[in-house]
């Protein structure tokens, strides 16, 4: 019998940015080798169950995520949700107004553009990503993106990132947002267990000790943008403070042939890690 012993804790599907079906990640992960998948959409838990099914099927774990958006010092902080209940009636209108405030940041974007001369839409945006979005799934910058590349504006999704839509390029903005607190909290009382998504990327580690002293129940230290010298230096931060270390690819799939940001299965943990996140806070 094929022991299954890793996972990767990270990943995106068609439900926010991903380019991917749910159950297709889950194929992925199969196909890896892997034993779990966690399904982390952005404010949206809308493809988790598409994914247990496909999980049911091909015997792999499918761990039941969010990745919720939140602002601290002025810039991006995601949160990841684990084990929550999926049905929770107050998790889901909280991810609600997550989406709202995530529909206006994309008309701020889609504005600024406009203002830089670029004949771009939100209804062409919209458009774009009708096939593949059903109730409760999200639009995101890499859909907008996605627009530019297609009208020649930008020769690849990075391009529009550096140029566009990241932190301090032309385009972007960032309107009021939960601080990461909140999300922690939203998360805990869903049932789920915290984590802090890739720390290395805010470069700003004094804001990643104080969100961990407010209340997170893990860190991601292994990520597909993390060098391994940050990775050692998160693991041992986690373990000082009596933390989890969970891993993840943060796959979103293929956009103009650049797969984002790695393949499922670039970053793993063992499924120890698993079996810990699955445990109740009450137990």
């Amino acid at each position: 019998m094929e022991l299954r012993m890793e996972a990767d804790l990270h990943t995106h599907t068609t439900a926010s940015d991903g380019t991917q079906r749910p159950a297709a990640n889950v194929q992925m992960a199969y196909e890896n080798g892997l034993g779990a998948i966690a399904i982390t959409d952005h404010d949206t838990v809308s493809g988790v169950a598409e994914a247990l099914e496909a999980g049911r099927k091909l015997g792999i774990e499918v761990v039941p995520g969010v990745e919720i958006s939140t602002v601290a010092r002025g810039q991006d902080i995601h949160v990841l949700g684990y084990y929550i209940n999926i049905t929770d009636a107050k998790l889901l209108s909280r991810l609600d107004s997550l989406r709202e405030t995530r529909d206006k940041r994309n008309e701020m974007i889609i504005e600024k553009l406009q203002q830089l001369g670029i004949a771009i839409t939100m209804d062409e945006v919209l458009q774009e990503v009708a096939n593949v979005k059903t109730k409760g799934d999200t639009v995101g910058r890499p859909h907008i993106a996605a627009v530019l590349l297609k009208k020649g504006v930008v020769a690849s999704i990075s391009e529009a990132f550096d140029s566009y839509l990241g932190k301090g390029a032309a385009a972007y903005a960032n309107p009021p947002r939960i601080e990461p607190k909140t999300a922690i909290e939203w998360i805990h009382e869903a049932g789920g267990k915290a984590v802090l998504a890739h720390p290395g990327i805010y470069h700003d580690d004094e804001l990643v000790e104080i969100i961990m002293a407010q209340g997170l129940d893990g860190i991601e230290a292994y990520h597909s943008d993390h060098t391994p010298e940050q990775e050692a230096k998160y693991v041992q931060l986690a373990k000082t403070n009596g933390l989890l270390v969970t891993a993840g690819s943060d796959f979103h799939g293929e956009r103009g042939g650049v797969v984002f940001h790695a393949p499922i299965g670039a970053r793993r943990i063992g499924i120890e890690v698993v079996t810990e996140l699955r445990k109740g806070r009450s137990e």
